[in-house]
């Protein structure tokens, strides 16, 4: 399943995605309209390819982000969702709403496989203290301000520090009206700026989530497989303070009410239809140097891989013997195994495409061009070496990297270093610290650390630094730290089990404690006894170094990034291809329509998938462990007035060409009238090297129809107030 988070190539951190400015129609060939993640700006270059694919919106109501239907999308911060009613109600993805599922758990109450239904708003739950619904407010190009601040330094980190200082200047700027949050994104490399305005709504309640056995109906075993027939939706609602602004979770808060909500398509989808998808698609890397692809499918891919699978194997050991480590990192798991498999097919995909050779011919056919054009070419084929350049610097230190950053995400370790950054930053300006460490960041610092003992317990936690500290005394001898070397006082397996058993005695794993630190000053840090802050303390001159060696790579690459990545723009255009942005985060529509496709075996795969194929599936055991009231109303033929005519049962997943990536998980598919026909979750197989390289014959989107989530909610696990509340006919 498409979800965010997976750990990023390690190029990343040199490589801003891509998009454009103002591209004429030309540019953009309607044969491969299904190809791209087309920024709002240029709709209106689009709208010809919109129209043929068929829709029926006019490019200006499309085109307007606060307006119906682009307003009803917001953002989860990591996946997509949309309003669905006047009272606030939100629909996304069941995998999307995991994280509130499992936060609500426990051994004895187990919202993950028994679901969730309010019965009343009262009964709502708190999706946690970090759980947010971002609303779009505004877009505005910001690009003058932040290249006159870039030019202005003198090397590459003062570059880098330029580039910071402005966000922070700007970003200020824009929340200085309460309740909003603000972010800059870069675009081309850095050839352009925006800045996105969104309402913080910080109040999220889960109302509705089917059983497990329905919204991850087939499990890892079917995860990016065709047919599907897993019903991944799940309900929130956001709520305001009293006076219509957002606030905390509190009692006294009452339903947002939205702008612009969704409403669910009254006619049947088919084979053929046009479908639109607006939302927030994470990271591609269509743009990246083929040195740069190289890298990670010969060596982060795979070492990636075997890393989670090694730690999914621990903590499902460690889950056996304790149910309560199986309910709290039920979670984190669930995201290893979808990165790996994800990460695995890609692997695969690759080698069948043939992926490596592509991507050297697509730069090799720039460089040749470049060359071609004397001295016009001259400075985009110097910007090209300085990144091969700091891809090798990046390779240099890459398994370092790797380990450290990975022991920096286990529990204690983590959060001591978090807080004693934070008593550091705390002593400068606001304006002066570091970004992640202002005050606009506390709420979510706050939360983090509240939330934390649900996913947390401290044997797995130590079992999990064992076996990061392992994995850093294998570590080639001039990528070890001398900090760390010193702080674990030996070689082997004897001095990890006694700094295990040291980190046994910390307070850090309690939630009063680490508020308590929050709060405290540098010195309290640098006095304190307690061993995980003595790690933080210990280590925090050498995690300091290494950012700034980032931040470098970053200020050089912001320099030679723009310059190449227009030249490869400016060579697509002159070929009449398609100029689209590499996914960012921010807000993109994809469009085609609904369409099967043919296996590489020959075999046809037909676009939609239906209610009986469930029942078929069953074996009673998960991960096809179907509840027996669903199988009944399969076997009872309940269609409850949801029959699609031509397949003559209820449809369940459909495929569509569009192009989507994680992030886009939750977006709402839309119809040509821009209403609700589904939600967008997964790819098949041979989408999920669509990251890296587009094939428009075989990348598929899979989505939940909306008849589906009708009919579970009301045959299956039912909730007829939400049905009266998204406005479908009552039950036939």
């Amino acid at each position: 399943m498409r979800r965010s988070g997976p750990t990023l190539p390690l190029f990343a951190t040199l490589t801003l995605t891509v998009a454009i400015g103002v591209l004429s129609p030309a540019a953009i060939p309607s044969a491969h309209a299904v190809e791209g993640m087309w920024v709002p700006q240029q709709l209106p270059e689009i709208s010809g390819p919109l129209k043929t694919a068929g829709l029926k919106l006019t490019p200006k109501q499309l085109s307007d982000l606060t307006g119906d239907p682009l307003g009803a999308v917001v953002s989860l911060g990591g996946c997509t969702a949309s309003f669905v009613s006047q009272q606030g109600l939100v629909t996304t993805n069941h995998h999307c709403a995991y994280g509130a599922i499992q936060l609500n758990s426990t051994p004895q109450k187990n919202l993950i496989k028994d679901g969730f239904n309010a019965a009343t708003q009262v009964d709502e739950l708190s999706a946690g203290p970090n759980a947010r619904i971002f609303v779009l407010d505004r877009i505005d190009d910001v690009t003058p301000q932040v290249r006159v601040a870039i030019a202005g330094a003198a090397d590459a980190l003062a570059r880098s520090q330029a580039r910071d200082a402005i966000e922070k200047r700007l970003v200020a700027e824009c929340e200085s009206t309460p309740g909003y949050r603000c972010q800059l994104y870069s675009f081309f490399g850095g050839g352009t700026y925006r800045l996105f305005r969104n309402l913080e709504i910080k109040d999220v309640r889960l109302v509705y989530a089917p059983p497990g056995s329905i919204g991850n109906y087939g499990g890892e075993v079917d995860n990016w497989m065709w047919p599907r027939h897993t019903g991944d939706f799940a309900f929130y609602r956001a709520y305001v303070g009293r006076d219509g602004r957002p606030a905390a979770y509190s009692t006294d808060n009452v339903p947002y009410r939205p702008k612009q909500w969704l409403k669910i398509a009254d006619k049947a989808l088919a084979a053929g239809d046009f479908v639109m998808v607006a939302g927030y698609p994470g990271s591609t890397n269509r743009y990246a140097l083929a040195e740069e692809f190289d890298n990670t499918a010969d060596w982060t891919y795979p070492t990636v891989s075997r890393h989670n699978k090694a730690m999914v194997a621990m903590v499902d050991a460690e889950g056996r013997k304790t149910q309560d480590i199986a309910v709290k990192y039920a979670s984190i798991v669930r995201s290893w195994e979808n990165v790996l498999k994800n990460y695995d097919g890609q692997l695969e995909g690759f080698q069948r495409a043939g992926a490596s050779g592509i991507k050297q011919k697509q730069e090799q056919a720039v460089l040749t061009w470049l060359r071609k054009r004397g001295k016009a070419g001259t400075s985009a084929l110097e910007a090209h070496q300085t990144l091969l350049a700091l891809n090798g610097q990046a390779i240099a230190t890459r398994q370092r990297d790797l380990v450290m950053g990975q022991l920096g995400r286990n529990g204690v370790l983590n959060v001591a270093v978090q807080l004693y950054r934070l008593s550091i930053e705390r002593a400068k300006a606001d304006a002066d610290r570091e970004p992640g460490f202002q005050q606009r960041d506390y709420a979510g610092i706050e939360g983090g650390l509240k939330q934390m003992e649900r996913r947390y317990h401290p044997t797995m936690d130590r079992e999990l630094t064992r076996y990061w500290l392992s994995q850093y005394l294998r570590l080639p001898k001039e990528q070890r730290l001398q900090a760390m070397d010193a702080w674990l006082k030996g070689n082997d397996d004897k001095a990890i089990a006694s700094t295990l058993k040291s980190l046994a005695a910390t307070k850090l794993g309690n939630t009063d404690e680490r508020l308590r630190w929050m709060k405290a000053d540098r010195k309290a840090f640098e006095t304190s006894k307690d061993p995980a802050i003595r790690y933080a303390v210990a280590m925090m001159p050498t995690l300091l170094q290494l950012e700034q060696a980032r931040k470098m790579r970053a200020g050089d690459s912001m320099m030679a990034r723009p310059v190449f990545l227009q030249a490869v723009a400016e060579f697509k255009k002159s070929k009449g291809e398609a100029v689209y942005p590499d996914a960012n985060g921010s807000l993109r529509i994809t469009f085609g329509n609904v369409m099967g496709y043919a296996k590489r075996d020959g075999s046809r795969q037909l676009p939609f998938t239906r209610l009986e194929e469930v029942a078929e599936k069953a074996t009673g055991k998960e991960p096809f462990d179907a509840p027996q009231a669903q199988l009944d109303a399969i076997r009872a033929k309940r269609y409850g007035g949801l029959v699609d005519k031509k397949l003559g049962t209820v449809p369940v997943n459909f495929l569509s060409d569009l192009d989507i990536t994680g992030g886009n998980s939750g977006s709402p598919v839309l119809d040509a009238q821009g209403r609700l026909v589904g939600l967008a979750f997964d790819g098949n197989w041979e989408s999920v090297s669509s990251n890296w390289v587009f094939d428009p014959a075989v990348t598929r989107m899979i989505s939940v129809d909306q008849r589906y989530m009708r009919w579970i909610m009301q045959e299956v696990f039912p909730a007829p107030q939400l049905l009266q509340e998204l406005g479908v006919p009552a039950k036939k």
